[in-house]
């Protein structure tokens, strides 16, 4: 049974329960930072933080409107950041979310730059510099067991809620025509189809650019893209073989040389 969870931005109130609880759960780390004369902080994600609460002021039917969004992974069904990693580390979940291993994962940060949703990170995990990426995990560890994420037990208002997504679509298209009759015109569902179905369901209020959120998210670069680098890289795998040995056979004859004088 793939699970999903149904995200409802109009019984948002921005508490940041849902932002403390994914804290709290995962173990991570509080971090400094900076007001930008807004309502958001932190200002975007990192390493340390894998859901925020984003906040826009909008103009609606001539009025000042506030809307917000918790931002995380929207563990879609065919990802992109699945689709270009080369080490497995990103893999789609029997239960529908897009999970993590990073144990397997060697820092290349190709997920970062083709995730439209500009959601994973980079953590350096050494001293050397080399990273592992960080996101939402869908709180693997409670699903898996029957629990609903932290951020879901966490919501005081409702507007996350956790379960089969079959069932939440159905909920999700019903809130959608509850907003339009209370007058919300432009109410819609995202992640019913966007890149094969997403993890995270959003009764929207507005359109989806207002939350910023891609309209047509799209996969196609990464579908290009991989089959291409990996022969770029066999390419360039090669190529350092050859290189090492020309260094190498170079060294020999400098020290054959020098052993001979």
């Amino acid at each position: 049974m793939t699970k999903a969870m149904l995200i409802d931005v109009s019984k948002c109130t921005a508490c940041r329960a849902c932002q403390v609880a994914c804290k709290a759960w995962n173990d991570l780390p509080g971090e400094t930072t900076v007001c930008l004369g807004c309502y958001d902080n932190p200002p975007d994600l990192s390493p340390d933080t894998w859901n925020r609460i984003a906040f826009w002021e909008i103009e609606r039917n001539g009025q000042l409107a506030w809307v917000f969004r918790p931002v995380r992974c929207m563990h879609c069904h065919d990802a992109p950041c699945v689709q270009v990693c080369p080490t497995g580390a990103l893999f789609h979940h029997p239960d529908g979310f897009t999970a993590l291993d990073p144990a397997k994962c060697n820092g290349c940060g190709y997920c970062t730059q083709f995730c439209p949703f500009d959601v994973p990170r980079l953590k350096d995990k050494d001293i050397w510099g080399q990273g592992v990426a960080t996101k939402c995990t869908f709180c693997e560890d409670r699903t898996t067991n029957g629990e609903v994420p932290a951020c879901a037990q966490a919501c005081p208002t409702g507007a996350l809620k956790f379960g089969d997504r079959t069932e939440l679509l159905a909920e999700g298209k019903a809130r959608v025509e509850t907003l339009k009759a209370r007058g919300f015109d432009q109410a819609n569902l995202y992640g019913e189809k966007e890149l094969g179905g997403l993890g995270m369901i959003h009764v929207l209020t507005d359109p989806p650019e207002t939350f910023g959120l891609p309209v047509n998210p799209s996969g196609t670069m990464a579908e290009v893209w991989q089959p291409w680098i990996q022969t770029l890289g066999g390419v360039a795998v090669g190529a350092a073989l050859v290189g090492v040995a020309i260094d190498w056979l170079v060294a020999r004859k400098k020290i054959k040389v020098e052993e001979e004088a």
